[in-house]
């Protein structure tokens, strides 16, 4: 029996040492960086849904690379890059998340699955109750989307890759995804990577922004009193029919996720339980967790450090940070317009991942101010800011696809 050789047993141990020092560090990095998001997520600092399978993936595809034919280092997790039509039919049946990401992630099914959950969870009355004003937010809440296109573009990026990377200003992870499949595709993964990962991580930072930007005593303001006209359920589905024809015909482009969003609406005001039931927990949470592990194992160090991808970091991370900003100032302004009685930590709900920012502004006025309610204008801000969100999007497609 001849001797094994340690390195040939242990192959992920082998590619590390095989790799070059960028790849081999990078490889250490995200195994870490995937133990970093379980442990957020295992906590509730982060989403446990995405991130717990997430970090996993992260980690286990970076320890996970071995020697393939060839000598060529791979895994047996996913081939993002496999387009022939043959390889991939025959890659499908060695790689067991191909099918996954094949024919729900690569092609936008898996964000109209998630979409169409949170078009169940929203109620549009929040909106309709106060479309001025929540129009007003979300507008200033996109200034991140706009904002980032021309530097993108200033950076050497094309006005594709630069309208796919802004998106990310928007705080819509299915948008993102959505919108760079059809305008950088060769750009998808990372962007959809640093998309979601900063859509996990920039959240954790909005409470110390609004606790520099905006003095306590406005942060305690109550709105209880501005209740707002009773919307009735019929009032709520004529208008998410209305609205996704009309957004349908603007802007084909998008039409998958604004019918996903708005049938999910549709189910919810209808009162069809079972299908509230199917849409709004097995659909939502089986297309979260397999987001997040798809997601996670698309993080392998060779895809992720290109130099292109620090490029996308810089940029998702100021599209956040200015649509943030913008938001707030936004909220300033229906402050000032209101003679101070509008609570302008609203503003940041108008960056929009339904209902992490209204919940954090929520948390942020009752620790200052217990009797505090703001969630009703919170939703409103942002169930617009997906549509707005959606519409830029839109524009964005249809202007450079």
């Amino acid at each position: 029996m001849e001797t094994i050789n340690f390195l040939d047993l242990f192959q992920g141990i082998a590619t590390l040492v095989a790799s070059e020092p960028k790849i081999m560090f990078g490889r250490i990095f995200l195994m870490l960086l995937g133990f970093l998001l379980i442990y957020l997520g295992s906590r509730n600092v982060l989403e446990p849904l995405l991130m717990i399978p997430m970090g996993l993936g992260m980690s286990s595809i970076n320890a996970g690379v071995m020697f393939l034919e060839g000598g060529k280092m791979g895994t047996l997790f996913v081939d993002p890059l496999m387009s022939d039509p043959t390889d991939l039919v025959n890659i499908m049946q060695i790689n067991w998340l191909q099918p996954i990401y094949t024919l729900t992630f690569s092609n936008g099914l898996i964000a109209c699955f998630v979409f169409m959950g949170i078009g169940v969870l929203l109620d549009v009355g929040y909106v309709m109750a106060r479309p001025f004003q929540s129009m007003i937010i979300a507008l200033f809440a996109e200034l991140g989307t706009i904002a980032v296109f021309p530097i993108a573009v200033s950076l050497g990026l094309t006005e594709q890759e630069a309208a796919a990377v802004a998106t990310i200003g928007g705080a819509d992870g299915p948008m993102v995804l959505f919108t760079s499949l059809i305008l950088a595709k060769h750009l998808f993964v990372p962007i959809t990577v640093v998309g979601y990962l900063y859509l996990g991580l920039t959240y954790g930072g909005y409470p110390y922004l609004i606790k520099w930007l905006i003095p306590r005593k406005l942060r305690g303001i109550n709105m209880s009193s501005d209740s707002g006209p009773s919307i009735s359920r019929s009032q709520k589905l004529i208008f998410a029919v209305i609205v996704c024809t009309l957004l349908c015909l603007l802007f084909p482009v998008a039409a998958p996720l604004f019918f996903s969003l708005f049938v999910g609406v549709a189910v919810r005001e209808s009162g069809l339980e079972n299908f509230f039931n199917l849409i709004g927990e097995t659909f939502l949470y089986g297309a979260t967790f397999f987001l997040g592990l798809t997601l996670g194992v698309l993080c392998e160090a060779n895809t992720l450090l290109e130099p292109t991808v620090l490029k996308l970091l810089l940029l998702g991370m100021l599209a956040l940070l200015i649509s943030a900003l913008g938001g707030i100032l936004g909220g300033y302004v229906l402050y000032f317009a209101t003679g101070g009685k509008f609570n302008p930590m609203i503003g940041i709900a108008g960056v929009s991942c339904v209902p992490t920012t209204a919940k954090v502004v929520q948390k942020i006025a009752s620790d200052v101010n217990p009797s505090a309610i703001i969630l009703p204008q919170a939703l409103g801000a942002n169930i617009s800011g997906v549509i707005t969100t959606a519409i830029i999007a839109g524009v964005y497609v249809a202007i450079l696809r």
